[in-house]
Formats: C-alpha cells, sequence, structure tokens
C-alpha cells in the first residue's frame, strides 16, 4: 500500500499536474523562485542530457538520416506550423515570442521514456534527441533572433544564455557518465529532472495565474495554436506515415521527436529573456502537451 502510494505520489504526469496546479491555486512563491530558474534549468539539463549518449551516434552514417529526420520533424515542420499560427492568431508581443521559444526549444525529456511506455524505437529515439540537441545549439539562438531579437536582444548576451541552459550542462553532463560516477546519476537523474522541470512550470503558471482566469481570449488562442500544432501535426503524421508503411515503432519514435518539446526550458528560457508575460505559452504548452502523450498511452493501451 505504501509504495503504491509512493509510486502515485511521484508519478510522473502526477508531479506535472500537480505543479500546475500548485501554480494555479499556491503561486506565491513563483515570485521569490523566478530569479533562480535559470540556475534550476542548468542543474536539470545537465541531468537531462545524461541520458543521451554520443555514443549512440555510432556509426555516423547510419545515424545521419536519423538526425536530419529529426531536426525536419522538430525544427522545420513543427516550428514552421507553430509560428504560422502564432502570427496568424496571437497579437501579443511578448505571447509571440514565447511561441518563438517554444520553437526553438530542443526535444522535452518525457521524450525517451514514452518511447519506452508507447514501445516505439528507443535507439531511433536515442539518435534523433541527440541530433536535435546538437543542431539545437545553433538552431535555437537562429530562430530566436530571426522571429524575437532583431530589435530587442543582444546577439552576444542571447548566446551567453544559450551557452548556459545548453552548451555548459551538455558538456558537463559528459563529465557525470564516467563509469564510477554515473550509477549514482542513473539513480536520481529521472526524480531531480521532473521535480526540476515541475518547478519551472510552477514558476510560469504561478507568475501567469491571473491571466489564466482574467484573458479567455488568451488562453484560447494559445491553445488552439498548440492543439493544433501537437494533436493536428501528430494525427496527420500517423495519417502519412502509416500510407508510407512506415515501420510502427519509427512511427511512434518519429511522432514524439515531432511533437515533444521541452516545457522546462521554453519556460525558464521565456521568463530569462523576455519576462513572465512570454512564459505564458510555455505553461499551457505544458498542460495540452501532457494531455496528448496521455492520449497516445491510452490509445496504444487500447490498441493491445
Amino acid at each position: 500500500m505504501i509504495q503504491q502510494i509512493y509510486k502515485l505520489i511521484f508519478n510522473r504526469n502526477i508531479v506535472l499536474i500537480g505543479a500546475i496546479v500548485l501554480g494555479i491555486v499556491a503561486g506565491g512563491l513563483s515570485d521569490i523562485l523566478k530569479d533562480s530558474s535559470i540556475y534550476i534549468l542548468a542543474i536539470v539539463m545537465t541531468f537531462a542530457t545524461t541520458g543521451i549518449e554520443t555514443k549512440g551516434l555510432l556509426p555516423i552514417s547510419k545515424s545521419i538520416k536519423t538526425m536530419g529526420v529529426s531536426i525536419l520533424l522538430g525544427y522545420f515542420i513543427f516550428s514552421t506550423v507553430l509560428l504560422t499560427l502564432s502570427w496568424l492568431l496571437i497579437d501579443n508581443t511578448y505571447l509571440f515570442y514565447g511561441m518563438v521559444i517554444i520553437a526553438a526549444s530542443p526535444p522535452g525529456g518525457a521524450l525517451i521514456p514514452f518511447t519506452q511506455i508507447l514501445k516505439g524505437d528507443m535507439n531511433y529515439s536515442m539518435v534523433g534527441t541527440l541530433g536535435a540537441f546538437i543542431a539545437s545549439i545553433f538552431v535555437a539562438p537562429l530562430i530566436i533572433m530571426f522571429f524575437a531579437g532583431a530589435d530587442t536582444l543582444n546577439p552576444i548576451d542571447l548566446l551567453v544564455i544559450m551557452g548556459k541552459i545548453i552548451v555548459v550542462p551538455f558538456f558537463i553532463s559528459r563529465f557525470l557518465l564516467f563509469k564510477k560516477v554515473y550509477p549514482v546519476v542513473e539513480k536520481i537523474r529521472g526524480r531531480l529532472v521532473e521535480f526540476g522541470f515541475a518547478i519551472i512550470i510552477y514558476i510560469a503558471v504561478g507568475l501567469n495565474r491571473d491571466v489564466l482566469f482574467a484573458n479567455f481570449d488568451i488562453l484560447a488562442s494559445i491553445s488552439t495554436v498548440l492543439v493544433i500544432s501537437i494533436f493536428g501535426l501528430g494525427g496527420l503524421h500517423r495519417i502519412v506515415s502509416k500510407r508510407l508503411n512506415i515501420n510502427k515503432q519509427v512511427i511512434i519514435s518519429q511522432n514524439l521527436l515531432l511533437t515533444v518539446k521541452s516545457a522546462g526550458f521554453s519556460a525558464s528560457t521565456s521568463l530569462i529573456i523576455f519576462g513572465k508575460e512570454a512564459a505564458l505559452p510555455a505553461a499551457i504548452y505544458s498542460i495540452i502537451g501532457l494531455f496528448y502523450l496521455l492520449y497516445l498511452s491510452i490509445s496504444n493501451e487500447l490498441k493491445r
């Protein structure tokens, strides 16, 4: 009984839902924690990327195609649809900037575990995630500068921020893969990443809880963009992939690489660069993205 309660409390979905609910009903601490979000994100990204082993790229010749498809799905197809819809439906500058950060974000931490849950191709997801993550070091600053930074950001400041939350954590994570250290890291990584991202989502929701209740039009426009970008694109991808007779396991991995962005990265980066209003889309993404993953999980169970 105690073990079942423990599993329920520390379930990844329960933790994230709890962070969202807590941010709405008791978000007072978000003002105190917001200045710490960059450090929380850096720690989380360091541990999260220990799950990405560079040796997974070998042999390179077999991985280039997978990496290319991953970048195409996550950074070209998803980002193009998201930013086009955002440009058409969102007239608030900082909310649009928040969407830009989502488009620029690397794959989310839920991608690998959900590949396993949904019986996808683990190797495909690992290589695809690594490829997209490496690409994010170069692509994320370009997307942000092109769509949001021309008049608002110093390119050097942006590169410094990206270095702190992508490049430095990734390189530190390589040291955490040493044989003597990794067993300890592996034990705490899951919980640390889950609770770290939960804190970031709590901050984003807590800072914007008034908007969530006071302005339905804003909530509706952001939600519409995200539902179409996640559920719409995800559904279209599954239909097209089946008609092309792509392997079922690969379809699952590709679908996650297409739709799963790092909500924690998006929320924290938006908050750091543009302020609390820009973090609202990431908070809403975390909710809709979670529903999509739960939908995939339930659909997968029904098909068995």
